[in-house]
């Protein structure tokens, strides 16, 4: 049974092995990986509910520790005994693609992860394992190690998502009415996933709406965190340097010699809580064009806005939030404890029921905004992203294709003619006057 945290408690684990199962490989199946030992929770220590500015709710018991993990023992026989794999994919990760599968034994509808078997998607597979059932975390059900086509392969069947996306499902709401009450409820159950994962001395690295994902179609749908493909262990000696990221949401610490650790993940909060407040994103890929030095000290200098008149009625705590989470120095970039007990967050219910202008941007702006995702695809399908496709502006700057198409319309012309906006003439700067 995976770890899990049930109610705000958490009670303890112990770990029981099972005798391993050493039937034959089937050299025509898929890889299964499925662990031999099994880990019980057992919750009776509150959490409590007092916390400091700097501690987040797994924090607060100073006596908390990681619990033990299984080690991951992969079953050998084929996926394809257990599981009917059809041919339709779910989704496309850093690392391999997903497919939908069915249980033979319960018919439940499930996703199957293929990655050839490297150090790489081993890493993937056993950082998901360990947080497999935590809070809004996609939760794995069996791990298979299988032959395919001559080669070795892994392969990790996990709920099925069947929600969809958190953009897309916005955008499916049409004319009903999206709230800044609701965003702030959205970013708390992100948050409680990347609370999670830090508490684990975990950094997932490609924190963004792709990878945000709702259990069903239902209204009271839980959204959850997927694909571990950049995700690392991270310790007090051993902050992350690796430079792979997604465009959209790279931390400008990623662009230069500083290290990149936990505070990666809270920049996407940022630009993810941006997007859902207005439509468009502060910053942005443009595919093919190289990045100047300019441009470079621009991303390093977080330039972006609050323009009108999608942020005209967005409340004053929402943007400082934002610009907390958006420091361009990862010392002085907000936490995860913080970012957890900022009255913003953890008091969703006295949040403005304020409508925004997201559901209408991303309806309008659809096929812009899938030309930006499809872009994003490829980066991750490539497995590296080139530094020099990476290019972030000021927005009322900037070629976003999201904001100006907007901004050309002729019913809004007016709304934006009394914008006055002047530049730095310093090469190395252009910061908005």
């Amino acid at each position: 049974v995976p770890l899990s945290l049930t109610s705000g408690t958490w009670r303890g684990c112990c770990t029981l092995q099972e005798e391993p199962d050493n039937g034959d490989e089937d050299q025509t199946g898929i890889p299964d990986l499925s662990p031999h030992f099994f880990t019980y929770c057992v919750f009776s220590r509150s959490l409590g509910t007092t916390h400091n500015s700097d501690s987040s709710s797994l924090e607060s018991s100073s006596d908390l520790q990681p619990p033990a993990y299984s080690k991951l023992e992969f079953k050998r026989h084929a996926v394809t005994d257990d599981y009917k794999i059809t041919a339709q994919v779910l989704g496309l990760g850093i690392n391999g693609k997903v497919l939908e599968c069915y249980c033979k034994k319960t018919g439940e509808k499930c996703a199957l992860k293929i990655l050839y078997d490297t150090p790489k998607a081993r890493r993937e597979v056993e950082l998901h394992w360990r947080v497999s059932g935590g809070p809004h975390i996609v939760r794995i059900l069996s791990l298979y190690e299988n032959m395919h086509k001559g080669k070795k392969c892994l392969l990790i069947v996990m709920e099925c998502m069947e929600g969809g996306e958190l953009f897309s499902r916005i955008q499916a709401r049409g004319d009903q009415a999206f709230t800044e009450r609701e965003v702030s409820e959205i970013m708390h159950d992100i948050g409680m996933a990347i609370e999670y994962l830090h508490h684990m001395d975990i950094a997932h690295r490609d924190v963004k709406p792709e990878n945000l994902l709702y259990t069903t179609k239902e209204s009271n749908a839980t959204l959850k965190l997927t694909d571990f493909g950049f995700a690392k262990e991270t310790t007090l000696h051993n902050s992350l340097q690796t430079p792979c990221y997604t465009p959209y949401y790279v931390a400008p610490e990623v662009l230069g010699p500083e290290k990149y650790d936990k505070s990666c993940d809270m920049w996407s909060l940022g630009v993810i809580m941006y997007i859902l407040l207005c439509g468009f994103p502060p910053f942005y890929s443009n595919t093919g064009q190289a990045i100047s030095p300019g441009m470079k000290q621009r991303i390093r200098l977080g330039q972006y806005e609050f323009p009108n008149p999608e942020w005209a009625d967005v409340s004053e705590e929402a943007k400082q939030l934002i610009i907390q989470l958006l420091k361009t120095d990862p010392s002085e970039r907000m936490t995860i404890g913080q970012f957890m007990n900022h009255p913003w967050i953890s008091q969703s219910m006295v949040v403005p029921q304020t409508p925004l202008h997201t559901s209408r941007v991303l309806t309008e702006d659809k096929e812009l905004w899938d030309d930006v995702k499809e872009e994003m695809t490829s980066a991750l399908a490539t497995m590296r992203v080139d530094y020099d496709q990476v290019k972030i502006k000021d927005l009322d700057t900037s070629n976003n294709p999201l904001l100006n198409k907007r901004r050309k319309r002729p019913s809004e012309e007016a709304i934006f003619s009394h914008l006055h906006i002047t530049y730095c003439t310093c090469s190395s700067c252009h910061r908005t006057q």
